[in-house]
């Protein structure tokens, strides 16, 4: 009993810890992403941050449950009483979290007039091409020279493209860098924040409807933190599971696989309950193996 009220606590903290931080970090990222393209547009930073808030839930509900199995396994916690706990506990912070974020919405937003970066002589690159804004970012479609590999300077006075537009600006050389994979996890996450407001303007019973199955399926995988002796080993094998998880979601959500459902389903009210009783399905295929192979060791030690 004392370890299930651990793992309670420890789930609790991680949550609103990786939260928190993943929320702030989204936050700023999103800022500097607004920052690097121009023309820069006034922005208004309630939104930016519910944004960043949402994308941080769906982000932390995997986190935390990666990590609360963990523990889970450290602290010999059965399986059963950890899934059952764990759906419980995160169905319950995801929810809180999502009814927060969405009723932040409705709260008015102070006007952010932003900062532009860097002044005259702005030089912006992209595949080897480079242009220098004369006057600087406050004047977008003021004076340029263009340097293309190859061909001599360009100075144009009034830029001016197809339709009698000037061209689109590179972005500032200042940050998105992150690996491809990071970005990959990062437009996942971003995805799955989407179905999650979805299913949330739904209703309750919609939400949850969705959002415990897809819980459900990520604790069974709890027997991966479980098979060998390293727990930072099975950490990480855990961790290729949750994104191959979170991969698998994007998958079946997409519009093409819908499609499928439709046709299968002739779009019956039964459509939105397709991919949580995908989840529920691969959720039980996942528990019986794992008492299969639960049950064949302990017959194997007991011979």
């Amino acid at each position: 009993m004392k370890n299930i009220a651990r793992l309670a606590l420890f789930f609790s903290c991680f949550f609103t810890a990786a939260f928190v931080i993943s929320a702030l970090a989204r936050y700023f990222h999103i800022r500097i992403e607004a920052v690097r393209h121009l023309p820069l547009r006034p922005e208004t930073a309630l939104p930016e941050f519910i944004a960043a808030a949402r994308w941080a839930g769906s982000f932390a509900l995997y986190v935390s449950l990666l990590f609360a199995l963990s523990f889970a396994a450290r602290s010999r916690i059965s399986s059963p009483v950890s899934i059952v706990l764990l759906v419980v506990f995160a169905g319950g912070f995801t929810f809180a979290v999502f009814t927060a974020v969405e009723r932040g919405g409705f709260v008015p937003a102070a006007r952010d007039t932003g900062k532009i970066l860097g002044g005259p002589g702005l030089i912006l690159s992209q595949q080897n091409n480079t242009i220098v804004l004369v006057r600087g970012p406050a004047e977008e479609n003021g004076p340029r020279a263009v340097s293309i590999p190859g061909r001599p300077l360009i100075y144009q006075e009034e830029p001016l493209g197809q339709g009698g537009t000037a061209p689109a600006l590179p972005p500032v050389a200042f940050g998105g860098g992150a690996p491809w994979f990071l970005k990959n996890a990062a437009i996942d996450f971003s995805l799955a924040s989407g179905r999650f407001k979805s299913r949330f303007e739904e209703g309750p019973v919609q939400f949850f409807a969705y959002l415990l199955p897809l819980v459900l399926l990520l604790a069974s995988l709890g027997f991966i933190l479980r098979l060998g002796r390293w727990p930072l080993a099975n950490l990480f094998l855990g961790a290729l599971a949750f994104r191959g998880v979170l991969a698998a979601e994007t998958f079946v959500n997409s519009p093409e696989v819908q499609d499928v459902f439709a046709s299968l389903l002739g779009n019956s009210a039964a459509l939105p309950f397709a991919v949580p009783l995908l989840f529920i399905a691969l959720a039980v295929l996942v528990d019986l193996y794992t008492f299969l192979v639960f049950a064949a060791r302990k017959n194997g030690e007991e011979d």
